[in-house]
């Protein structure tokens, strides 16, 4: 598909882009509106496909749970291993539209993976995750950004309470949520590991704050959060932090979003995941 349109795509998920003006210059890129009609299944998700772990998996149990977060109740999603045992906790943090069937499936792939998996709902504040995507994405700009740190360390904090939890905990976040996994590793001196996917970096003043392992993944084709790679970089080594930090040739934004049909790329999306449970292993186990 023509970069353009997938950058326009971009620009509209991630900047105040009303539907009426993408889809306007979506009819120009493509030359009709026929023509921008049948390319719009391609670029937006589809959640038929999103259970690749399915809710009645036999290893696994899952639940909707809540917990007290920063003066609010915050709803989330919960999976983890069906044997008895103590597991690591992950906190699995969903993109700019919130928690949605296809980070619910991420939740239980971490379960299935042998962790203890929550997957808040940033939005619980305003009453959590809508049906609309448009408005949902709307809804992220009304977020008080301190309080929803807060909030998501509540969650960690929750993770590290559970009977079943080991004490340890780490993340992993995609887009929105990847910059939320930065923001973690910043705040929680606690996290052992963080693996943010193609999210925004922190400011290189507050990288000498982490303390977690970072494990950095960017699609190489995504100019957008790309440009921000440099001076994370710098600024993780001359604060000594441990990262790994991997860029996929030819991978899009969301690159690891298997219902996102245009951007989703399973050579890239499977490798990174494979690393992210291996940093999942070495600092959770």
């Amino acid at each position: 598909m023509d970069q353009r349109i997938i950058d326009l795509f971009d620009e509209y998920t991630h900047k105040p882009l009303k539907r009426h003006e993408f889809i306007s210059r979506l009819v120009k890129l493509t030359g009709s509106m026929v023509a921008a009609t049948a390319i719009l299944p391609l670029l937006e998700v589809q959640y038929t496909s999103a259970a690749t772990i399915t809710e009645s998996d036999p290893d696994i149990l899952t639940e909707e749970i809540t917990y007290a977060g920063d003066q609010t109740t915050m709803k989330a999603y919960f999976a983890r291993p069906k044997a008895a045992g103590k597991y690591g906790g992950v906190a699995v943090i969903h993109e700019n539209r919130g928690l949605n069937p296809h980070i619910r499936d991420v939740a239980r792939r971490v379960a299935k993976a042998g962790y203890l998996a929550l997957a808040p709902d940033a939005l619980s504040p305003l009453g959590g995750t809508p049906s609309n995507e448009d408005q949902a994405r709307e809804m992220f700009g009304k977020l008080n950004a301190q309080q929803n740190i807060r909030n998501f360390m509540n969650g960690l904090g929750y993770l590290r309470k559970r009977p079943e939890s080991n004490g340890k905990t780490g993340c992993v976040g995609f887009c929105w949520g990847g910059g939320v996994a930065n923001q973690l590793a910043v705040h929680d001196p606690l996290l052992k590991v963080a693996v943010p996917y193609y999210g925004m970096q922190p400011d290189a003043a507050d990288v000498p704050r982490i303390k977690a392992v970072m494990q950095l993944h960017y699609g190489g084709l995504d100019k957008r959060i790309d440009a921000g790679i440099p001076a994370y970089e710098a600024a993780l080594k001359a604060a000594g932090v441990h990262y790994e930090l991997y860029v996929y040739e030819g991978a899009q934004h969301a690159f690891h979003n298997d219902t996102a049909p245009t951007r989703y790329n399973k050579q890239a999306a499977t490798l990174a995941w494979e690393r992210t449970l291996r940093a999942f292993r070495d600092n959770l186990r």
